[in-house]
C-alpha cells in the first residue's frame, strides 16, 4: 500500500463511522448483480465518443451545431455475468433508468438513443442512423442486444415512425417496435421518461415499459417472446449509446438501477433438496430498538475514543516507513537501468505518460503484448502520438521490461519500432515508442473484408524484404547477436507506409556471436515455435529463422500457422499444406485467394520456397537471414526445397488450444483437454 493509498484508507475509515452508508449499492454475494445510480460520477463509468459526464448526469451527445454531427456510448466499468456455464443457465435481468431528449431546434430532431447489452467494453459506432451502436461501414461489426429509443423516420432500418421504441439484436433492424406516441410518450419532448426493461428467462420474455412518471405502468409498451440464450454470454457490458446527424439533438442519462437473477448462490448450489427460489433468506431475530441500539452506539463511541488515538498513531509510523521504502524502490529500480539510458532516450516522467494517455484509459488501448498493455498516447505539448507499452506488475513483467529496455536501446534500423524513452517511477515500467499507424501485421493480414487497408502483393512484398533485413541486422550485425524468440505477425508492426517494423522484444536473448545456446524454458506462441525449441528448449538464430519461415508463408497464403479446417474440428498446419501443394508441383495454389491473381507467379513462387526452407523441421538446412534477404532482394540464387518434407517424430503434451495461435484463440476458443502427438516428417 504506498502512502497516499493509506491515507486515503484513513479517510474513508473515518468517514464509515461518522456518515451514512454511501448511496451507490452494487453487490454480487452469489452470482447475481445489483446496482443503483441516483447520479454518475467518473470512477464507474467508461465515456467513449462525445459522452460526458456534468452535474452528474450523464451526456451521451453534445450540442455541436447544425449541421455537425455526434455520437456519445456510456458503459458501467465493470462486465456483468449473465451466463453461467456451470448450470447452462442464462440470467434474468431488470433495469430502470430515466432519460431525456430535447433540441433547442424542434426541426432538427434526431436520431435518438438506445440502452444495450454488449461482449465489448469499447463499443462505439458512427453519428446518424446508426445511434453510435454500429460502425455505417461494417454493419454486422458489433455484437449487442440492445433497446432503441428512436426519434428519426430512417427507411434504410425499416423504421415504422419518428417515435418508436425497438429490440435490436446485433443489427439496426428492429425485430419488434412499438409507436409510443399510442401511450401517450413523446419521445423528444424534453420532458423526463423513466423506461424499465425486464427479461425473465424462465418465461424467454422481454417487456419494455415507458412513463412520466415514477410508476411502473401495469402494461409493457412493448413485450417480445425471445430466448437470449445464445446472446447474453458469460460476462457483457452495459451502457448506453446516441446519435445525431446534422442536428443538435441532446440525450441525458439521469439515474440508472440494473439487477440480474436467477442465478444460484454457492450454498444453494450445495443443498441436495429440490429449490424453486434462486434467492437466499436469511432470518435473523429482532432486538428491539431504544436501550439496545443507545447501548450500542455508547460502546461503539467509547471504542472509538480509546482506538481512534492509538489507531492514528499507528498509521504515521507506517505512513513514514511506506514513505521511505517508497523513496528506497525508486532509487533500487533506477539502479537496474545501464546508465547510458538516462541520457538516450529520454527519461519521461509518468505524469506525462499519464496525460498523454488519459489516465490509461480504455478507450487509448491499441494492443495487448505478452508482457504488458500498448496505449496510444498524444502529447499535446508538442502534437506528437507515440505508443506507451506498459508493463505488468511482477517479477516477471519487471525483468522483461528491463531486458526490452535495455536490448532495443541499443538497436538502430530503419525496419525496428524505434524507442522514444522510458519510465520508472510509481511503481509502473513504462516504455514509449513510435507510432505505428497501420497496427500488426496479422490485424490487416485477417481482418475482415473492407474493414481496413489491403495488404497489395508489392506490400507483401515490401514487409517480407524489411523482416529479413532486420533480423539479418540483429543476427549478424549486432556488437551482440539478439535472438527475438517471439517473432510472429502480431509483432510485426507497420508504419505509414506499410513498411515493417519488428518489436515486442520482451523475450530476446543476447549472445555473444561464438557462444553456444544455452537451455532455457521454452518462451514464445505455439505455431511459431522451431521443432528442436519445443524438444531441447535452445533459443538460436535458426529457431528465429523458422519463426520468419512461417510469418512469410502467412503473408503469401493469407492463413494462419494452424487452423481448423472449414466445418471440420481437425487442425490443418500451413506448413504441412504448403509442402504437400509443393510435392504435387501446385505450390503455386498456396497464394492468398484475396490477391485476385494480382501477382507475378515467379515472385509468388520465390516467396513460398523461402518460407518453406526456413521452416525447415531440419535446422542445420535452413538459410541464413543473409541469404534469405539476398534471396529476397534477387541478390542469390534460391535454395533448393526439397519435394518431400524432411521429418522428426516426437510427441509433445499440449491441448490442441495450445497448439492455436493466441489471435486465433481470441476469435475462436475452443474447449478441447485431449493430448496430441506433434509429428515432423523426416525421410
Amino acid at each position: 500500500m504506498c502512502s497516499r493509498k493509506l491515507l486515503l484508507f484513513l479517510f474513508c475509515f473515518l468517514l464509515y463511522y461518522s456518515k451514512d452508508p454511501p448511496f451507490v449499492s452494487s453487490s454480487s454475494s452469489s452470482d447475481n448483480v445489483s446496482f443503483d445510480f441516483p447520479y454518475f460520477s467518473l470512477r464507474n463509468f467508461t465515456l467513449l465518443g462525445d459522452s460526458y459526464l456534468r452535474n452528474g448526469l450523464l451526456g451521451l451527445t453534445r450540442e455541436l451545431g447544425v449541421p455537425s454531427s455526434s455520437a456519445g456510448t456510456v458503459i458501467f466499468n465493470n462486465p456483468i455475468k449473465l451466463f453461467d456455464p456451470e448450470t447452462n443457465t442464462t440470467a434474468s435481468f431488470s433495469t430502470k433508468f430515466s432519460f431525456t431528449i430535447s433540441n433547442l431546434n424542434p426541426s432538427s430532431f434526431g436520431d435518438g438513443l438506445s440502452f444495450f447489452l454488449s461482449p465489448d467494453n469499447r463499443i462505439l459506432g458512427s453519428p446518424g442512423s446508426y445511434l453510435g451502436l454500429v460502425n455505417s461501414s461494417q454493419l454486422t461489426r458489433n455484437k449487442f442486444v440492445a433497446i432503441e429509443f428512436d426519434t428519426r423516420l430512417d427507411m434504410h432500418f425499416n423504421d415504422p415512425n419518428d417515435n418508436h421504441v425497438g429490440v435490436d439484436i446485433e443489427s439496426l433492424n428492429s425485430i419488434k417496435t412499438a409507436n409510443t406516441m399510442l401511450q401517450g410518450i413523446n419521445l423528444k419532448a424534453g420532458n423526463i421518461i423513466t423506461t424499465w426493461i425486464d427479461y425473465k428467462n424462465g418465461q424467454e420474455k422481454l417487456n419494455v415499459f415507458l412513463s412520466y412518471s415514477n410508476i411502473k405502468p401495469e402494461k409493457p409498451i412493448l413485450s417480445l417472446d425471445i430466448s437470449l440464450y445464445e446472446y447474453l454470454k458469460e460476462s457483457m457490458y452495459v451502457g448506453f449509446s446516441a446519435s445525431t446527424e446534422g442536428s443538435t439533438e441532446l440525450h441525458l442519462i439521469e439515474n440508472w438501477s440494473f439487477h440480474t437473477y436467477g442465478f444460484l448462490s454457492m450454498k444453494t448450489r450445495k443443498i441436495p433438496h429440490n429449490v424453486s427460489d434462486s434467492s437466499v433468506t436469511v432470518i435473523t431475530p429482532m432486538i428491539p430498538e431504544g436501550d439496545s441500539s443507545s447501548n450500542h452506539h455508547k460502546k461503539l463511541g467509547l471504542g472509538l475514543g480509546i482506538a481512534g488515538p492509538a489507531f492514528f498513531f499507528v498509521a504515521l509510523v507506517v505512513f513514514g516507513y511506506m514513505s521511505v521504502r517508497k523513496l528506497k524502490s525508486i532509487r533500487t529500480q533506477k539502479s537496474f537501468i545501464n546508465h547510458d539510458l538516462l541520457t538516450s532516450p529520454r527519461e519521461f516522467t509518468y505524469r506525462e505518460l499519464k496525460s498523454a494517455t488519459k489516465g490509461f484509459h480504455a478507450s487509448r488501448i491499441i494492443g495487448h503484448g505478452a508482457f504488458g498493455t500498448v496505449y496510444k498516447a498524444f502529447f499535446a505539448n508538442s502534437g506528437t502520438i507515440a505508443a506507451v507499452k506498459r508493463s505488468k506488475h511482477s517479477h516477471e513483467g519487471k525483468t522483461e521490461f528491463l531486458a526490452e529496455l535495455s536490448i532495443i536501446a541499443c538497436l538502430r534500423h530503419k525496419n525496428l519500432v524505434q524507442l522514444q524513452g522510458w519510465c520508472v517511477e510509481k511503481g509502473e515500467l513504462l516504455l514509449v515508442y513510435d507510432f505505428m499507424p497501420n497496427g500488426s501485421l496479422d490485424k490487416l493480414l485477417y481482418q475482415e473484408s473492407g474493414r481496413g487497408p489491403w495488404l497489395s502483393w508489392s506490400h507483401r512484398q515490401n514487409i517480407a524484404v524489411g523482416l529479413a533485413s532486420i533480423l539479418t541486422y540483429l543476427h549478424q550485425e549486432c556488437e551482440q547477436q539478439v535472438i527475438h524468440r517471439d517473432i510472429k505477425t502480431g509483432n510485426v508492426l507497420l508504419d505509414g507506409n506499410f513498411n515493417a517494423r519488428l518489436g515486442d522484444f520482451g523475450l530476446a536473448k543476447l549472445m555473444d556471436h561464438d557462444k553456444s545456446p544455452v537451455s532455457t524454458l521454452t518462451a514464445g506462441t505455439m505455431g511459431y515455435l522451431a521443432p528442436e525449441y519445443l524438444q531441447y528448449g535452445k533459443a538460436t538464430e535458426k529457431t528465429d529463422v523458422f519463426s520468419f519461415g512461417i510469418v512469410i508463408l502467412e503473408v503469401a497464403c493469407g492463413r494462419r500457422p494452424i487452423e481448423r479446417e472449414t466445418g471440420t474440428q481437425k487442425m490443418v498446419n500451413l506448413v504441412d499444406w504448403v509442402w504437400g501443394l509443393h510435392s504435387e508441383g501446385k505450390i503455386i495454389e498456396a497464394a492468398d485467394k484475396r490477391l485476385n491473381g494480382e501477382f507475378r507467379e515467379e515472385e509468388m513462387r520465390k516467396l513460398l520456397l523461402v518460407g518453406l526452407s526456413c521452416a525447415n523441421p531440419d535446422s542445420t538446412e535452413r538459410p541464413t537471414m543473409r541469404r534469405v534477404l539476398q534471396i529476397l532482394s534477387n541478390e542469390a540464387e534460391p535454395v533448393i526445397v526439397p519435394r518431400i518434407k524432411p521429418s522428426l517424430t516426437f510427441s509433445l503434451h499440449y491441448t490442441l488450444d495450445d497448439i492455436v495461435s493466441d489471435d486465433e484463440e481470441e476469435e475462436d476458443s475452443m474447449e478441447s483437454n485431449s493430448i496430441c502427438e506433434i509429428k515432423v516428417s523426416q525421410e
